[in-house]
């Protein structure tokens, strides 16, 4: 029953997450830096969102070979879910005419893309390709999170930006806005269902506390209590 919870959790916290992706972009405010970089290039290959997403999320996971990460499952099952929900929905989500209704999506989107991110993470079936790129980085330079996270999103920022992806007030809102959203998720959450969960075994990765990792949102979970890439 545990397992199949966790499976759960994973799934609909991966699709959530493809459907806010699929908001932020209908409401064309800006994106977060890494949809950016896959909305510049689906506009220069002619690939949809969704298949940009799983290709770069593939061609991150080879990163991690050098890194000498593991996938778990879940991180197979984010490229895979993400990229099919955000074109399915899409498909069929409208495009809004009016600002205030462009603003509640959006607005939405990066509520919604918090509490995803607390399910799917919270599973603790394995990190997503880019989370797991960024954790791995930090375990093999001994650079702080704050740094080789600011130095892998801006630089796929400034990317999607120069490749036409969408930057704006929606990309400073959910920058500012993500890590203290789940903070606060995570404090609603049960403790005894974050006990069964990744989130439950976050521990400090390059000297850092876990306090200024969940700060920088980018705490490593794993139900592995080894460091990163061991």
């Amino acid at each position: 029953m545990r397992g199949l919870t966790r499976g759960v959790a994973l799934l609909v916290g991966l699709a959530l997450y493809g459907f806010s992706m699929a908001l932020m972009v209908r409401a064309g405010l800006g994106l977060d830096p890494w949809d950016v970089f896959h909305q510049g290039l689906s506009r220069h290959t002619g690939w949809t969102i969704g298949t940009a997403t799983a290709i770069v999320g593939v061609v991150v996971l080879l990163a991690w070979i050098p890194l000498r990460n593991r996938p778990g499952i879940g991180t197979l099952a984010n490229v895979v879910v993400i990229s099919v929900t955000v074109d399915a929905s899409l498909a069929v989500l409208p495009t809004p005419a009016g600002l205030p209704v462009r603003v509640t999506m959006m607005l939405g989107a990066v509520l919604l893309n918090a509490f995803a991110t607390v399910l799917y993470i919270g599973a603790g079936l394995g990190t997503g390709p880019r989370d797991g790129l960024m954790t791995g980085l930090v375990a093999r330079t001994g650079l702080s999170v704050r740094l080789v996270r600011t130095a892998i999103e801006a630089t796929v920022l400034i990317a999607g930006w120069l490749l036409g992806g969408t930057v704006g007030i929606g990309t400073v809102i959910y920058a500012f806005g993500i890590g203290p959203l789940v903070q606060v998720l995570l404090r609603l959450t049960p403790d005894r269902l974050l006990a069964r969960s990744g989130w439950a075994s976050t521990y400090s990765v390059s000297g850092e506390d876990d306090g200024d990792l969940e700060a920088a949102g980018f705490a490593q979970h794993t139900d592995d209590p080894r460091p990163v890439g061991a």
